[in-house]
């Protein structure tokens, strides 16, 4: 079998193995370990993505050689492997920037489990990249789920303790949905594969109305993995969750363990049911109403936070409506407009939540906007990569997330009048707001402060991976044509 059909095995496998080393080795055993697992993980899929780029053609991958509708697959392609590649750069760099403070925050005796639980969620978020079968999706969603809860509470403080209860009740209620929505598939139609749910839901395409059973089933899908990713009005939990977990964590949390949800829906959408039976459900304006309300609400609370970590936890929920905004588009432009936002917030959001760290670190561990005045000169990689990810995030010209906006803007112009006039006016406005929040902390930490502060002693891992960050979000801003292409070669294969 040639070698890159194994690389979407491997990237479930490889980490869901070395979890059970990570839990019994050493400290440094098992950080070094996780360290290589998810470096491999990152290699492995760049030579698919490579591959694919290239001109090879998708292939699905039969578990133990049964294929499907009796055996369990794994599906590979060009947005996959991009895809997938993109949120284990992310993930490697979350946890080179966060290491040493996970250090002081974790129990020496429990820092293996805690690299076990890392890789646990490599493995997940990768297999819900690439998994061909539903049930198996949700399996990946119950893992990730598991995983998620532990690395919140892996820093033993009242704060994480309740934050991981809100985490946990909400997102059990999301899998719930997601279980109740499969079941339903699964009795209409005698399938969990997704190819063959497609060609069984296909006549129903055609039906008018469509079938109350259907639409029942893809509200039932799209609330719950819109619970799980953060979509406003599901959003109570983000901020607690992303804030008060080790610096890691929480940008583990953000730019990597949701967003292999959101792919999962986007999955959902478009090789289950088909974006024709998906606008004829009637879901298409809610999640776009949705979103839209998401920026707004997101950037407006973030402007009224004091907690440099709350303020951009909640930065994280204007940006998932963004994504959502182009979900509820249902184009194909929209939506790859959609996954290139993911990939932008994915690179700029742990950045923001690593250099953060670093800044409340030079600032005597103080999180409030006063305190941290000055902290971007004490530590200049942080405030560098602080500036750089809020300009980014804020759609500064020659970074990421004004290359987001813009994509969005030409897919809501192509779609109808009243989508142009929503999207350009809910760009303008979160803008205007993000502008306000990010700019205001970008002075605050390059402005005159008390030298008397007692800082931490950098550590040159964070400011070595906060450097390497920095220059993947100016690249991603100025030389990301081939990225935005392989996504749109990639969806035309999907």
């Amino acid at each position: 079998m040639d070698l890159l059909r194994n690389a979407p095995f491997v990237c479930v496998l490889l980490p869901l193995i070395a979890g059970i080393f990570c839990a019994v080795l050493p400290r440094r055993g098992a950080k070094l370990l996780c360290f290589l697992t998810v470096l491999v993980l990152t290699a492995a899929n760049a030579f698919s993505f490579l591959r694919f780029f290239s001109g090879a053609g998708p292939f699905t991958y039969p578990m133990g050689h049964f294929p499907g509708p009796w055996g369990n697959e794994l599906r590979s392609g060009l947005l996959e492997s991009a895809m997938a590649m993109c949120l284990c750069v992310t993930a490697f760099l979350s946890l080179w920037a966060g290491s040493s403070k996970a250090g002081v925050h974790i129990p020496r005796g429990k820092q293996g489990l805690y690299y076990s639980v890392v890789c646990l969620a490599a493995a997940s978020v990768n297999a819900l990249i690439y998994t061909n079968d539903l049930f198996t999706g949700y399996v990946f969603i119950e893992i990730s789920t598991i995983a998620a809860g532990a690395l919140i509470l892996s820093r033993q403080d009242g704060l994480c303790l309740s934050g991981c209860a809100r985490y946990l009740v909400m997102n059990l209620v999301g899998s719930g949905l997601c279980l109740m929505g499969i079941a339903m598939l699964y009795g209409q139609t005698g399938h969990l594969n997704i190819d063959s749910l497609r060609l069984s839901l296909a006549p129903l395409a055609e039906s008018s109305p469509l079938p109350v059973s259907v639409r029942t089933v893809i509200v039932l899908l799209t609330v719950g993995l819109g619970i799980k990713s953060g979509l406003f009005p599901f959003h109570s939990w983000i901020p607690d969750a992303y804030s008060y977990s080790t610096p890691a964590s929480g940008a583990l949390l953000s730019s990597f363990i949701s967003k292999g949800y959101i792919f999962l829906l986007i999955k959902v959408v478009v090789r289950v049911f088909g974006l024709d039976m998906i606008r004829a459900s009637g879901v298409c304006p809610v999640i776009f109403a949705f979103g839209a309300a998401g920026i707004i609400m997101g950037s407006v609370s973030a402007t009224r936070q004091t907690d440099i970590r709350r303020m951009v936890a909640f930065s994280s929920v204007a940006q998932i409506g963004y994504i959502y905004m182009g979900i509820g588009m249902c184009t194909r432009e929209s939506l790859i407009a959609a996954l290139f936002h993911m990939a932008v917030h994915s690179f700029a959001k742990s950045m923001l939540f690593s250099s953060a760290a670093s800044l409340i670190a030079s600032s005597g561990d103080r999180a409030q906007m006063e305190s941290l005045a000055g902290s971007g000169r004490r530590n200049a990689p942080a405030g560098v990569a602080f500036t750089a990810g809020a300009m980014s995030l804020t759609g500064v010209p020659l970074l990421g997330g004004f290359l987001s906006k813009i994509y969005l803007s030409q897919a809501a112009i192509a779609v109808d009048t009243f989508h142009a006039v929503a999207v350009l006016l809910t760009l303008a406005l979160s803008t205007f707001l993000q502008t306000v929040y990010f700019l205001h902390t970008v002075v605050n930490i390059y402005r005159p402060a008390d030298k008397n502060v007692h800082a931490e002693k950098q550590s040159v891992l964070s400011g070595a991976a906060l450097c390497v960050m920095t220059l993947l979000n100016i690249l991603l801003g100025t030389a990301s044509v081939p990225l935005y292409r392989a996504l749109a070669s990639g969806f035309m294969q999907f």
